[in-house]
């Protein structure tokens, strides 16, 4: 540890003596100096900030999502009008979302695209960690926002199901109160008609109890239909949503583990290159020798031949 020490003051003291010698005055070798202090901010790049900006949208829906789950899975709490308000704005925000993924997917095959030269061969093979990079960075944003949808299939069932529910005790309670207030009206005419006039009346208002409860559970059940068919329509469309994520999420695998082959395969190139430039050195060196020696024994031989002459 004795034979390591601290060199920035030397470095510091280096750059001074070259910025004064370039003729800097002291506004700029003070901010040359300040520079080692408080270093700038980095510059984001294009993509970078439409990925920051994806993630901060992704992160607001969840935090809608949460906001307002009990008031879209409570029946008691809000209406329909109301949960299919809030239905439609998560809906639109999933695919603002997968927009804004699809237009950062597009520039990735844009920059992999120009980046290859001819007949397909990479032009510049620095920019390919870069495109790897970048490519992680899309699967990444389509894995959360795909988490986010798959709560929102979740609530939007626990919702179906609770009208479901809902539905199916009140059809049975309005045929009970249809049969209460049917027997307290035969109850009612029997204390004052005669019996043959209380059989057909009482034939007649059965008539119509039973009409009545048809046409109320036509009705309702007409309403509970057009609720499912809304509801499955809905499901659907997330439905193709999920299967969309999930096929742009397999895509990216695809092409992230394709990156990584031809990063394992350029690895091998180098050092198989490393390998032939070692060779080439010791070929030259061997080379060398062979020349040195040559020369030698050729001027030897001219001596020689000069001295015996």
């Amino acid at each position: 540890m004795s034979r390591f020490r601290d060199r920035t003051e030397d470095f510091k003291d280096s750059v001074r003596h070259t910025a004064i010698s370039l003729g800097y005055n002291e506004s700029k070798l003070a901010a040359i100096m300040a520079s080692f202090i408080i270093h700038k901010p980095r510059q984001l790049t294009p993509f970078t900030k439409a990925a920051l900006k994806t993630l901060e949208s992704i992160g607001a829906l969840e935090q809608f999502m949460l906001k307002h789950q009990k008031d879209y899975i409570d029946l008691h709490r809000t209406t329909e009008q109301e949960r299919d308000s809030i239905e439609h704005e998560v809906i639109a925000f999933i695919k603002a979302c997968k927009d804004r993924i699809d237009i950062l997917k597009n520039s990735i095959n844009d920059e992999e695209a120009s980046s290859k030269g001819w007949l397909g061969i990479k032009a510049d093979t620095s920019n390919a960690d870069t495109i790897a990079h970048k490519h992680g960075v899309v699967l990444i944003l389509s894995e959360r926002l795909h988490s986010v949808t798959t709560k929102f299939d979740q609530m939007r069932a626990i919702r179906f199901q609770d009208a479901v529910n809902k539905a199916i005790p009140r059809r049975k309670f309005n045929r009970l109160v249809n049969s209460n207030s049917a027997n307290a009206t035969r109850t009612i005419n029997s204390d004052y008609k005669e019996p043959e006039e209380l059989q057909t009346e009482s034939l007649r208002v059965q008539q119509q109890l039973l009409d009545d409860e048809t046409r109320a559970l036509q009705v309702e059940l007409t309403s509970l239909l057009d609720t499912v068919q809304e509801t499955e329509t809905k499901m659907v469309e997330m439905s193709a949503l999920n299967h969309l994520m999930s096929t742009h999420v397999l895509q990216q695998a695809q092409q992230i583990e394709f990156l990584y082959e031809q990063a394992i395969e350029a690895t091998k190139n180098v050092e198989l290159g490393n390998k032939e430039l070692s060779q080439a050195i010791q070929r030259n060196s061997s080379s060398r020798t062979f020349l040195l020696l040559f020369l030698f024994v050729l001027t030897f031989s001219i001596l020689f031949l000069d001295w015996y002459n």
